[in-house]
């Protein structure tokens, strides 16, 4: 017999739940205010008032699913990191396409000469000299870079080496835009590596403080976080791309409120104390988003539910 644990972290509160796997359904549940200042106390007194509610044992957990909103909220209040853009074979105009301009809220970029054709030839070569003097004065003001050059998915060459390069000269964290997503349409890419780069210390903190409560009270099953499109992916993933967790709350809650009803059409509305997140299930299945997660007027490249996610929250 096999029983999960649910971690759900909000803007407000935390929420946790034990599953009964044999028996399908949820044996235990529990509440607590989300602690901004440690996550792993509002984390740690949902899951022990769970556990305690189901009668479980920590060593009888076989996983963990992990969802927030955090990244969410941050998104659309304007929160994250303070990062640096580096454009590489883009112009002006692109800058103020799909948002971009927007969301890096004046946070600084760097446009170089670069990039690939749409056939994977180099268009122009990188100053490396140049961009690395650039780089040793940026270091010190952000706490991460993100990287998109012109037709990366063709050939991420430039990309690789920019990203080496700010590893060694700052070592701070770095996202390239070829590793979010194979699809064209490089500034909605920079966006997506931009916002990437603005949650990973966020993320981090909220990964870190559920493993330290875990490691705690003994539950050494693996922990998974719920991406925006419903599946589960590794912390260690997660780390790496934050980005995979924007809708994650309202996808866990659309997922959830399929299993606990059995409706095969449905409106869901997710809302909590920072936004209201609307979704459809139509013939069982909640809708994918063709054009990637939306969240407010960002239109990213992360797969998702088609969710409407607003700053209206219930407080």
């Amino acid at each position: 017999m096999a029983y999960f644990l649910g971690v759900d972290t909000g803007g407000t509160y935390t929420d946790a739940v034990i599953v009964d796997e044999a028996a399908d359904r949820v044996i235990g549940s529990a509440k607590s205010l989300t602690t901004r200042g440690d996550l792993a106390l509002g984390i740690g007194r949902a899951v022990d008032a769970a556990l305690a509610q189901s009668g479980v044992q920590p060593a009888q957990v076989a996983l963990v699913s992990l969802s927030t909103t955090l990244a969410t909220n941050a998104l659309v209040e304007g929160q994250g990191g303070r990062v640096a853009l580096i454009f590489v074979g883009f112009d002006d105009d692109d800058l103020e396409r799909g948002g971009l301009t927007e969301s890096l809220k004046g946070d600084p970029v760097v446009k170089l000469a670069g990039g690939h054709t749409h056939a994977g030839t180099e268009a122009a070569p990188l100053d490396m000299v140049a961009l690395e003097a650039q780089l040793r004065e940026l270091g010190p003001q952000v706490m991460g870079f993100a990287v998109a050059a012109r037709f990366a998915t063709r050939n991420a060459a430039h990309e690789v080496a920019i990203r080496d390069l700010i590893r060694r000269v700052t070592a701070r964290p770095v996202t390239c835009s070829h590793e979010l997503s194979a699809q064209l349409n490089g500034p909605k890419r920079a966006l997506t590596a931009v916002l990437n780069a603005r949650l990973i210390g966020m993320i981090d903190r909220l990964v870190a403080a559920c493993e330290r409560h875990l490691f705690a009270i003994g539950i050494e099953a693996p922990l998974m976080v719920v991406r925006g499109d419903g599946a589960l992916i590794s912390a260690a993933m997660v780390r790496e791309r934050p980005i995979e967790t924007i809708l994650s709350g309202p996808a866990a809650s659309i997922v959830g409120a399929r299993w606990l009803t059995g409706a095969s059409d449905a409106l869901v509305s997710d809302i909590g104390g920072t936004t209201t997140d609307l979704a459809l299930i139509l013939s069982g299945s909640p809708l994918l988003s063709s054009k990637g997660a939306r969240v407010d007027s960002m239109l990213t490249h992360v797969r998702a539910f088609a969710v409407r996610s607003v700053a209206i929250g219930g407080d």
